[in-house]
């Protein structure tokens, strides 16, 4: 019985978050009090269909940092991906998954219909949407479990079966995904303001879901899906071409080679960009902010292999270099690809409203992060922050193109690398990606770091993906590019910070005075004895051991130099077990459920 009121609970709790949504709308709530929400009542025209459908923009997400990746050395609050590897995760107590955004839109497709005087064309546009956000919906729970029940219909109490049904298999609900997907393509309105849903913005996430299952198909080989990747790569290539041959969209060159990326994740205005596909409009009069201005050094810095992913200027590869690994941080700036002090704090960088540069936390790696760091004046407090936000933009549909085509192995023509991968490397004035010495001058250490890549595309493949991890760094698409690549043992690599040639005090806002001083501890005052005492005054003291003598939250790689390393990566190990890590488990609580034919996720 106890269970039974669990369930019933559970349904009540979707029903209820329908009025949630209604509640925000002043105009619904004047016409019909709460207590009568009905089908009958609500559904009577288009404007109550862009009412229900506007609720479902809440659900759009702007990441500002690779959280859980090999793209971070370190994040104090660590991830969900940390815990699992470190064994703090299982089916007695992970996280139960929610079902209630997706009765909402439910709720909406079989009701939508009864609008009265609405052309077939106005009503598909918002049954479009809906399936829009159902397949955003449906894509994260795959991410998350591979197998889901999938459920295209409302359910009440006399439901309980489908309720409790097991799970459906992964290519039923992808197909069912793509299904929704293509539905929104053909029926959404191709014009309307880009802070909405439009037909291209469709077409961009059928592009991001295709190429994604079609990688995740042709590498994670255990599944035995590999003959159906191409399906999906190839509605990858054509769902990006269609986008590209529109003729809507370009890359943004505004500001120039050492401003024009930068200036992309600080924008107040993304509505007048070229390259916006669909963006979060923050306001500040409307007091709708975010909390971009968290990126500098509040709990995470970027990381060793990020860096040495950015090419130098001319082409070259910063891993070619003499001396590579023990360039300190203002050495590892000298050169580079434009976007990298773009995305990286460079020694020297101040903020608009501060009266001196920045200085680097050592604690989180030394590395810190100013893509997305806003210029505006008024980053007091939290969610103070109110630059506009990318949901898709063109580039990211460039590098689809690309990377879909050289895994199809049909990225044969220098044509498509001009129309695609270099038309990001002209942004910021870096040389042309070459066909031809992409596969005759492979990267050895690219080649390690993903040795599945197989085939006569080994060079370009590798170079796509360096591409795509420098232009859409700190994007949040990182995780989900190294799980589809099946390389998920590198995110239980210990990452590493910034190189110190030596204990003692250092320069690092390029100013030529001492900033900060790493040592040993407080007790070793040896490396500062000859600071004056304004320099003492004002320098930052950072020690490897505390005053007990007890280890603090970093090391250096050698003793008393060497990269920047974390005492908890050392002391608390991460072991990526394949392939189960690449999923979540399901719920103790939800499979003990009455009548429940749930079953646990694979490898679980």
């Amino acid at each position: 019985m106890q269970n039974i009121k669990r369930q019933l609970i559970k349904i009540g709790a979707l029903v209820g978050a329908l009025f949630l949504i209604m509640s925000c709308n002043d105009d619904f709530m004047e016409r019909y009090p709460t207590t009568s929400v009905t089908p009958e009542v609500f559904f009577s025209n288009v404007t109550d269909l862009k009412t229900y459908t506007d609720g479902f923009y809440g659900s759009l997400s702007a990441p500002i940092a690779d959280l859980g990746t090999d793209n971070l050395a370190h994040h104090n609050s660590g991830s969900t991906i940390d815990e699992i590897m470190r064994g703090g995760i299982s089916p007695q107590n992970a996280a139960v998954w929610s079902w209630s955004a997706l009765r909402n839109i439910n709720f909406f497709l079989e009701n939508a219909g009864r609008v009265k005087g609405a052309s077939a064309t106005e009503v598909n546009h918002y049954l479009g949407i809906a399936r829009f956000f159902r397949a955003r919906f449906y894509i994260d729970k795959v991410n998350q479990y591979s197998d889901v029940p999938w459920y295209s219909m409302t359910m009440g109490t006399s439901d309980l079966d489908l309720l409790n049904k097991k799970q459906d298999s992964r290519t039923l609900v992808v197909d069912s995904i793509m299904a929704d997907l293509e539905f929104a393509v053909a029926n959404i309105r191709s014009d309307g303001h880009k802070s909405t849903v439009t037909k291209w913005a469709a077409l961009a996430q059928l592009a991001q879901f295709a190429l994604q299952e079609g990688t995740f198909r042709k590498y994670h080989t255990y599944l035995n899906l590999s003959g159906s990747a191409n399906t999906f790569l190839q509605r990858a290539v054509s769902a990006a071409e269609e986008i590209m041959k529109s003729a809507k969209f370009s890359i943004s060159t505004t500001g120039g080679v050492n401003r024009a990326y930068r200036d992309l994740f600080i924008s107040l205005n993304l509505q007048a960009n070229p390259e916006t596909i669909l963006f979060i409009d923050y306001d500040k009069d409307l007091r709708r902010m975010r909390n971009a201005h968290t990126v500098l050094d509040y709990e995470w810095a970027l990381s060793q292999t990020l860096m040495e992913s950015y090419l130098m200027k001319d082409g070259k590869r910063f891993t070619e270099q003499a001396g590579y690994k023990t360039k300190n941080i203002d050495q590892v700036f000298v050169n580079r690809d434009p976007r990298f002090e773009q995305t990286f704090m460079k020694p020297g960088f101040q903020p608009i409203n501060a009266p001196t540069p920045h200085r680097l936390k050592p604690t989180l790696g030394g590395y810190n992060q100013i893509k997305f760091y806003p210029e505006i004046t008024e980053m007091i407090a939290w969610e103070s922050a109110y630059t506009d936000a990318f949901v898709f933009r063109y580039a990211e549909i460039l590098l689809i193109f690309a990377e879909a085509k050289a895994e199809l192995g049909i990225l044969t023509s220098q044509a498509d690398l001009d129309k695609s991968i270099n038309l990001l490397r002209a942004r910021v004035g870096m040389p042309a990606m070459q066909l031809g010495e992409a596969n005759a001058n492979i990267d050895p250490v690219l080649q390690t770091y993903y040795p599945n890549v197989k085939g006569g595309n080994v060079g370009l493949i590798l170079e796509i993906r360096r591409e795509r991890r420098v232009e859409l760094a700190c994007e949040g698409q990182r995780y989900r590019d190294v799980f589809r690549w099946e390389v998920g043992d590198r995110l239980a690599n210990q990452q590493q910070g910034m190189y110190v040639k030596a204990l003692g005090p250092m320069d690092v806002t390029g100013d030529g005075k001492i900033d900060i001083a790493i040592l040993e501890s407080a007790k070793d005052t040896d490396p500062i004895k000859d600071l004056t005492e304004e320099e003492k005054k004002n320098i930052s003291l950072y020690y490897l051991k505390d005053a007990n003598g007890n280890n603090t939250t970093i090391y250096l790689e050698n003793g008393n130099s060497g990269h920047i390393m974390f005492t908890v990566a050392r002391d608390k190990k991460k072991t990526f077990e394949k392939p189960k890590y690449y999923y979540y488990p399901v719920a103790n609580s939800q499979m003990v459920l009455d009548g429940s034919k749930l079953v646990q996720t694979n490898f679980w």
